[in-house]
């Protein structure tokens, strides 16, 4: 079975979890609850789900699981992971969200929330434990689907409050933002809220078939459709999401988009953030910057998670977090356009949006001069899709054999000058760019991180890591991956 635990949740292909499977994990999920206390007989678990075509099934799946299990149900529909968070957190209720966020359509997953918010590292392995046990007891594991009601508008309404209180009112007349809505369930809340704002809001590319948008590897077809629409609308940014609302996707005015991790940087300065917590994966300059303490962890929501609590445990207040896809988590409440913002340490799309729209806004300047203001390194990434997870794992394992082993293969991009192994492979060369190896937590993809000081090469950096990549599985599979420093030359 394809299903496990990876840097967000379960994940795997759809036809292993829509079915026993489903119904097996909710299970474990509930006795997971049930058996350390975290909940009692009857309380009640939340269920919500994105638009890929499998999620209504599981999710219904799911929900019958954890009524037989003792619990009561709630669906909330198809919102934001951070709607369903946030309102969890309010009524202190377990959560489930179903979705494989940006990966293709023939996968799924589930998310969970304890009652006190997003799972750890320590909690996946006791919902694996509690599944493998259910398993070995033979139990015929019952997936009958159950309808049970719903509090869509409720959920939806909250986390609109929330949004609405972020900036003054009409904060963002004169701008003209594109909402690229295609399959994300943040695709009508964008709407709301930014017409709230009074933006110039343009829907565009809504889609009632799954689209999967990698708002940290943007395809470059997506690239091709925002150029468009920002020429033809005449659009000062373009905002989107990935499929469950926790990734935001922001384009400038020439429909170029813009780091996540600076726009997670951005939305800590907003909130006068005196501690940032980023994976290793995230731009080095950000450092360089000096407006808040940047605290490094392994890639995963759920190291970011640890680190905010690390740090308010420290003494720190104003603590966020923020991933490379730009994914921003608030670890402590903070005080914001006059009001208080309660802790939602889970990743939200909306905050980087508008933190970087109010800029645009106010500095009344183009969101490309505002982003070459921070003068960052240039940083790039992208992925090899349906990339084994045996042969990731066999080129890592290759690459930390040796320092020749390691030498060899990044000959062609240039003289290791030192390694990071907190997640990955992160490779610092002589003229002091940077290669970043890193096998996905949860899909059969190998990701690969780039910087540079100039957009060349950067680009041929990016390019040339990925040949390497593909070089070495092809040699693997026939048994001749030794000569790397020849390999894709």
């Amino acid at each position: 079975m394809s299903l496990k635990f990876g840097t967000s949740g379960l994940r795997g292909l759809s036809v292993d979890l829509e079915g026993p499977a489903a119904a097996l994990y909710a299970t474990a999920f509930a006795h997971y609850l049930l058996s350390t206390g975290q909940a009692k007989p009857g309380d009640t678990v939340l269920i919500a789900r994105d638009f890929r075509a499998s999620s209504p099934a599981v999710s219904a799946i799911a929900a019958g699981a954890l009524l037989r299990a003792g619990l009561s149900v709630l669906d909330c529909g198809t919102v934001p992971t951070p709607a369903l968070a946030l309102h969890a957190l309010a009524t202190r209720s377990a959560a489930l969200m179903v979705t494989g966020s940006h990966i293709p359509s023939d996968r799924n997953g589930i998310k969970f929330y304890r009652p006190d918010g997003e799972i750890a590292k320590a909690d996946e392995q006791a919902i694996t434990q509690a599944a493998d046990a259910l398993r070995a007891s033979q139990t015929a594991i019952d997936a009958t689907p159950a309808e049970v009601p719903t509090i869509e508008a409720t959920v939806r309404d909250l986390f609109f409050a929330r949004n609405v209180r972020l900036l003054p009112e009409r904060a963002l007349s004169g701008l003209r933002v594109g909402v690229y809505q295609h399959s994300t369930v943040a695709r009508d809340l964008f709407v709301d809220v930014l017409t709230h704002y009074a933006a110039d809001v343009v829907p565009l590319g809504r889609s009632e078939t799954f689209i999967p948008v990698d708002t940290e590897a943007v395809s470059p077809e997506t690239i091709e459709a925002l150029r468009g629409w920002a020429s033809e609308h005449r659009l000062d940014a373009i905002v989107s999401a990935d499929g469950d609302g926790d990734r935001p996707l922001v384009s400038n005015e020439a429909g170029e988009p813009i780091r996540g991790d600076l726009l997670g940087l951005i939305a800590a300065e907003f909130l006068g953030a005196a501690v940032a917590v980023t994976p290793v994966t995230s731009n080095s300059g950000l450092e360089r910057r000096g407006t808040t303490d940047i605290l490094r962890t392994r890639v995963g929501s759920p190291f970011v998670i640890a680190g905010m609590q690390d740090a308010a445990k420290a003494g720190h207040d104003r603590v966020v977090g923020f991933e490379a896809n730009g994914g921003t988590l608030t670890g402590s409440a903070v005080t914001v356009n006059g009001t208080v913002l309660a802790a939602l340490p889970t990743r939200d799309c909306f905050l980087p949006v508008l933190a970087v729209l109010q800029q645009a806004a106010q500095r009344r300047q183009p969101l490309s001069l505002i982003v070459n203001s921070y003068n960052l390194p240039i940083a790039l990434s992208d992925r090899l899709e349906r990339f084994p997870v045996e042969t990731s794992q066999a080129l890592m394992d290759h690459l930390r054999s040796s320092p020749a082993a390691l030498a060899a293969f990044v000959e062609p991009l240039g003289v290791p000058t030192s390694v990071s192994d907190i997640d990955g492979l992160r490779i610092t060369l002589a003229d002091d760019s940077i290669v970043h190896l890193r096998p996905s937590g949860n899909a059969p993809e190998m990701r690969c991180y780039v910087e540079a000081e100039t957009e060349d090469k950067a680009i041929a950096l990016l390019t040339a890591g990925l040949a390497r990549i593909r070089a070495w599985a092809e040699q693997a599979s026939t048994g001749q991956a030794t000569d790397l420093g020849k390999a894709a030359e």
